[in-house]
């Protein structure tokens, strides 16, 4: 399990290195207590294109509920991915 949750975060850095909006400098060191808001000067907007940049890199879809009920964490984005993994199974 910790190791998914390791692939997981290496793949969601890739997809972050992608959004324009954050500066790549603020990724180095990026753990699953990073905030996307305040420790990656993340616009709340950019959420959602991240989101489904997510789906696109993991192969999955998230429901709208599952966007709401994000989080702002790095930990908040592994978990949902974890949980629609599971639940397409």
């Amino acid at each position: 399990m910790e190791n998914e949750r390791q692939e997981i975060l290496e793949g969601l850095l890739e997809v972050l290195k992608t959004v324009r909006t954050i500066d790549p400098e603020r990724l180095v060191g990026v753990t699953e207590e990073t905030d996307f808001l305040t420790d990656l000067s993340t616009p709340s907007t950019e959420l959602i294109n991240i989101a489904a940049k997510v789906e696109q890199k993991f192969n999955i879809e998230f429901e709208d509920e599952d966007i709401d009920r994000m989080g702002s964490k790095v930990k908040d984005v592994i978990d949902l991915i974890i949980m629609v993994k599971e639940r397409s199974k």
